[in-house]
This record gives C-alpha cells, sequence and structure tokens, in this order.
C-alpha cells in the first residue's frame, strides 16, 4: 500500500473516510452515475469544509496537531450531540 492510500485511510488523518466510503458505494451501486449520489457528494463536501475549519481555528490557536486526532474528533461530535454535516 502506497503511503498517499495509507494516508487517505488513517483516521487520524482523515476525518470524513465515512463519507468518501458511502460516495465510492454509491457510485458502484449506481454503474457511477453521479446524479444518483450528489447527496453523498455534497455530505463528504460538508464534511471537508467542517474540519478544514476547525483545522485552520486550531492552527490561528497554536494547537498542535492542526487536524485533532480521531479520539479528539469524536469528543468534538459528542459535544454537538451529531454530525453537523
Amino acid at each position: 500500500m502506497s503511503s498517499n492510500v495509507r494516508k487517505v485511510r488513517d483516521h487520524d488523518i482523515n476525518p470524513c473516510i465515512e463519507e468518501s466510503d458511502g460516495s465510492r458505494k454509491c457510485l458502484d451501486a449506481n454503474n457511477y452515475n453521479k446524479d444518483m449520489c450528489s447527496a453523498y457528494f455534497i455530505r463528504y463536501k460538508n464534511c471537508r469544509k467542517f474540519w478544514h475549519d476547525i483545522m485552520v481555528q486550531r492552527r490561528r490557536d497554536g494547537i498542535k496537531p492542526d487536524m485533532p486526532t480521531a479520539q479528539e474528533r469524536q469528543q468534538i461530535l459528542e459535544a454537538l450531540g451529531r454530525k453537523p454535516y
């Protein structure tokens, strides 16, 4: 497995693995008809935007690492009560 693939599949680096997998499964199930999967694409895009905004804020605040770990992200989502995307 290449290092890029490992990064994409690492839960500490990529917060949107679940959304990415959902998009891919939808495309597989619908014979790659993108129109059928637009809801999945929007959810993935919103996930990336949400975590990017958090990463930028942490960088401004001087918190390391910039991207919260998988455990920290789970705590953030639990505090919100649900996924905001």
